[in-house]
């Protein structure tokens, strides 16, 4: 029999799922951020920081406040718990994990093989291993060669930086660590463990762990929604999941209004999901928070067309440029353009937004939860802009909490 739930009933599986909703604690420490991190099996990572950089966001979604240096010590260590691959996209991962993208890794390295780079730069790929197996770890910035010359702003790699990403890409090389954010390079054996380089996981069993492990980050999803987790594609995906309903991990639901072609999606619920009678629950939302990354499941979980409008030009910018949804319980409820000006030591909302107005019944959950993000990252103020339907309210509320305080 097909277990069915209701819209608001899947709301509340997704965000359970996600470790939204529960207490905060009264302090972050290692348990804490490793158990987070756990149950999340990844942090995706984005180098803008106009607000913070994307990995630091979901944790204090879910935590709450908490010493992002503490966070660094676990993620940068050169051989600590965790370590970066493509797993979503660029995202930190257990380093236990490492071993089932290996079937990626391999993909990778045959389709880069007729690529005209790799193809005419076989050398330098030669002397970069040479060069790591004498010197690593190192930044790309600190290998000398003729060749490290950056072709241009943005991703305009220097032919080393491109030669390393490759490696990156293939498993040769692997990151230990970062220093101002920027890569640290070795080779695999410098940096993993003996058990995690001689794990030889076959592409049917990696896939049957990752969509295990996507089922119990999302609590319930369609089959896309858990196959982009990990952004698993093929018939490898449909096999894995036969194979987890017929071993009862995942329990087949039915989703009110999870319909395509007027037909239900079939989807599923990964049998330990919580179905929580309510959420209690108010946070900002990364762009790059798994709650909202998939944006066709944003709309049909929350009915939130949300896109992210940063290489959007300015002019054609419909709500702003890093633009963070606000999550209200178990609603999204608005959005909110936010900078972290630091010289001025405030907090900027550039714009703010309810969504078909029901973020105004929140605004005084919605501005503490913002004098909240502005302590955490250092700033002593909250400034909004009188732009978007929300300013008015939320620039009083503002105003009411600082004349209480």
């Amino acid at each position: 029999m097909v277990e069915s739930l209701s819209a608001a009933q899947a709301r509340r599986v997704a965000l359970a799922a996600q470790g939204i909703g529960r207490p905060k604690p009264d302090a972050v420490g290692t348990r804490q951020l490793n158990s987070l991190v756990a149950r999340l099996g990844l942090l995706q990572i984005d180098s803008v920081n106009v607000f913070e950089r994307s990995h630091y966001l979901p944790v204090f979604a879910r935590l709450g406040a908490y010493d992002r240096a503490l966070l660094d010590r676990l993620l940068f260590a050169s051989r600590g718990p965790y370590i970066e691959y493509l797993a979503h996209v660029a995202c930190f991962i257990p380093v236990e994990a490492w071993s089932l993208f290996r079937w990626r890794m391999d993909a990778y390295r045959e389709k880069h093989a007729t690529k005209p780079w790799v193809q005419a730069n076989g050398a330098m790929l030669d002397w970069l291993r040479a060069e790591l197996a004498e010197k690593g770890p190192l930044a790309a910035s600190e290998i000398e060669h003729d060749a490290n010359v950056r072709r241009g702003p943005w991703w305009g790699w220097s032919d080393v930086k491109e030669g390393l990403e490759y490696l990156f890409w293939w498993g040769e090389v692997v990151t230990a660590g970062r220093s101002r954010f920027e890569r640290r390079y070795a080779l695999a054996e410098q940096v993993l463990p003996r058990s995690v380089l001689d794990a030889e996981v076959p592409k049917a069993e990696a896939y049957r762990e990752l969509l295990r492990r996507a089922a119990r980050a999302h609590g319930v999803g369609t089959a896309r929604d858990l196959a982009d987790y990990y952004r698993l594609v093929g018939p490898e995906v449909g096999a894995a999941l036969r194979d987890l309903e017929d071993e009862g991990e995942l329990v087949p639901v039915t989703v009110e209004g999870w319909k395509r072609d007027g037909r239900p999606l079939r989807a599923w619920r990964h049998r330990d999901a919580r179905v929580p009678r309510r959420v209690d629950s108010a946070a900002l939302l990364s762009p790059f928070d798994p709650v909202v990354w998939e944006r066709s499941r944003t709309e049909r979980l929350f009915g939130f067309h949300y896109r992210i409008e940063i290489y959007t030009p300015a002019p054609q910018r419909r709500f702003g440029y890093y633009v963070l949804p606000v999550l209200v319980d178990d609603e999204l409820v608005g959005r909110l353009d936010l900078k972290s000006d630091r010289q001025a030591g405030v907090l900027r909302v550039q714009a703010a937004w309810s969504e078909e107005g029901r973020a105004e019944a929140h605004v005084e959950r919605i501005a503490a939860l913002l004098h909240d993000a502005a302590a955490w990252q250092g700033l002593d103020s909250v400034a909004v802009e009188p732009r978007g339907t929300l300013s008015p309210a939320l620039s009083s509320a503002l105003a009411r909490g600082e004349s209480v305080a």
